[in-house]
């Protein structure tokens, strides 16, 4: 009997994930550190590229058998857009407004998703590791300055989150260079 090995030629879904959550991370937390209010271009990036983009990037890994992308790319899509949907569902009269200790809670629990996720970077590349490791500490101060009401922590998390999501653009900027030059130009570490 004939053996059919079938090649997969589809693109790296990768590049669209860290990029869709790096640019909605570090505009968000612009924000968090103080800069300019919540508004709708937070919101419409938060929906349609932290969002949407994910999804479709976390869909492609599975296709591809990749578990851990899969799973991380269709979750931060899901947080985005469940953020988004808790801002805004209250000002339809949807749903009361989150209290800042159910939004404590909310973000230590995705902080307690990343820690799991962050394990499994260990065995990879720097920069995973920095994605990760800041996006968890990122997740433990929002919750920390919601369950404690600090001013200050929330603007320090602002400082950290725009460090965290530069790190998942540098990967997804990095992922496509390298790829383009067929070297490493952008190290990963």
């Amino acid at each position: 009997m004939d053996t059919v090995s079938i090649k997969d030629n589809s693109a790296n879904p990768a590049p669209l994930g860290l990029l869709g959550f790096g640019l909605t991370t570090v505009l968000l937390n612009i924000h968090n550190a103080g800069v300019y209010e919540l508004n709708s271009m937070i919101m419409g990036m938060g929906v349609f590229y932290g969002g949407i983009a994910q999804l479709i990037a976390g869909i492609q890994e599975s296709k591809k058998g990749n578990t851990f992308g899969a799973t991380a790319f269709t979750s931060y899509g899901a947080f985005w857009l469940s953020l988004v949907a808790i801002w805004l569902l209250p000002s339809f009269g949807c749903a009361q407004a989150a209290t800042p200790g159910a939004m404590g809670f909310y973000l230590l629990l995705w902080g307690i998703l990343t820690f799991g996720l962050f394990i499994a970077v260990l065995k990879g590349k720097l920069i995973g590791k920095l994605v990760f490791g800041s996006l968890t500490i990122l997740f433990v101060l929002l919750a920390v300055s919601d369950f404690t009401g600090s001013h200050l922590i929330h603007t320090i998390a602002g400082v950290e989150g725009i460090f965290c999501g530069s790190f998942a653009i540098y990967e997804g900027l990095g992922i496509i260079i390298n790829e383009k030059y067929d070297r490493e130009v952008l190290p990963m570490g």
